[in-house]
């Protein structure tokens, strides 16, 4: 199958912007948990998380687009998902439990889900839980018409609403701990939804196998011409300024700073940046269409450098963490916070922008290293 070169850059691009919103996250969450220290630091949170928070919808919409339907068997499929997802995610999840928190809580609770401690590990979670249905869906998807997709990515759309219906219903939602006392915010039940019954009427057609759905739809029916890079820029605008306006706005309900409170309060401003959330979705099929549209070439920077972290990016977003927390604190006590910083009030944007530019870097290296090495490379980077 011919190498789609524009979803290379894309892919690449979606795990810079990982470690975009990653390095957004001392500058609000610190403290108690919620700390944001100036209206600066909010502004700039919120813009960079506007930019950025598309990423992991990206990385579906990606993987759709190559992926679905699938074309041979489902034992060859799960075989080659096993060593290309599984394997690396389980060597760093043992590198994570023995390097972040107390080992042995962490690998007695590794049967029931991921380490709390690398919390972006949820991500393989959720991209397994969609291979599942792969081979269920393929027949379908292999006959759909366009109509009958746009039925289904029009429910989907729906759905996306879901985040601002539950808050506008249930106002704000009280917060339960789950394992390790981490919050997790009680639904406002919609449409079938209760207490013994979380299976509602649209469960099935939510989440992020829409992405699934519309990766498909782009590849299938889509046209790759100017109007298509307009409309892409039009939906990227319009999603950037739903989100960085929705956060924000939370951010600064209280009217004052710094804000402070458990991490509660940060659990509940992530309905404006809600990855299921119309905004992000929008974002997201706006940068698809964006860069579907670039053209780009088979030259010297693609092939030396692009393609590399391209093939090398999942290794990227499984160890990154690891690096990103040691070059945020650096940069931070070098460069001071705030805008009473070395930068007045472009220190915070300079200091997301470097932590991720520096994160991606390091790791980009490590990762392609690695991945040379014969049969270990490819077990640990994937």
């Amino acid at each position: 199958m011919k190498r789609e070169i524009w979803l290379d850059f894309l892919r690449v691009t979606a795990c810079f912007l990982v470690m975009v919103v990653h390095s957004t996250e001392p500058f609000y969450l610190g403290g108690d948990g919620t700390l944001v220290l100036t209206d600066t630091d909010a502004f700039w949170v919120s813009v960079m998380e506007g930019i950025a928070r598309c990423c992991v919808p990206l990385f579906v919409i990606a993987s759709s687009f190559l992926q679905f339907p699938i074309h041979y068997s489902t034992g060859e499929f799960f075989r080659r998902r096993a060593v290309r997802i599984l394997i690396p995610m389980l060597v760093w999840t043992v590198v994570y439990a023995l390097v972040w928190g107390e080992p042995a809580a962490n690998f007695k609770g590794l049967l029931l889900n991921f380490n709390y401690a690398a919390g972006h590990l949820w991500f393989v979670y959720m991209l397994c839980g969609l291979y599942l249905i792969m081979p269920l869906l393929s027949p379908w998807a292999d006959k759909v018409s366009r109509r009958e997709l746009e039925v289904y990515l029009g429910i989907w759309i729906v759905t996306l609403l879901f985040p601002f219906i539950r808050d506008a219903a249930g106002g704000r939602a009280p917060l339960i701990y789950a394992a390790d006392d981490l919050p997790a915010q009680a639904l406002f039940p919609l449409w079938g939804e209760a207490s013994w019954n979380p299976f509602g009427l649209f469960y099935y057609v939510s989440g992020f196998v829409g992405y699934m759905l519309l990766g498909l739809y782009i590849r299938r029916f889509v046209a790759n011409n100017r109007f298509s890079g307009l409309l892409g820029w039009s939906f990227f605008l319009v999603g950037f300024v739903l989100t960085t306006f929705g956060l924000l706005q939370c951010m600064c309900e209280s009217g004052y700073f710094p804000v402070t409170g458990g991490v509660d309060v940060a659990v509940s401003w992530e309905t404006a940046i809600a990855f299921c959330g119309l905004p992000v979705a929008l974002s997201a099929l706006g940068l698809t269409l964006v860069f579907r549209r670039i053209p780009c070439k088979d030259g010297a920077f693609y092939k030396y450098i692009v393609l590399p972290l391209s093939k090398a990016g999942y290794g990227m977003y499984l160890m990154h963490m690891l690096v990103l927390a040691f070059v945020s604190t650096w940069i931070r006590n070098a460069l001071g916070t705030g805008s009473s910083g070395a930068l007045g009030y472009w220190t915070t944007p300079v200091e997301i922008l470097a932590t991720a530019l520096v994160t991606f870097i390091i790791v980009g290296l490590i990762s392609v290293l690695i991945q040379r090495i014969p049969r270990l490379g490819r077990l640990v980077i994937g």
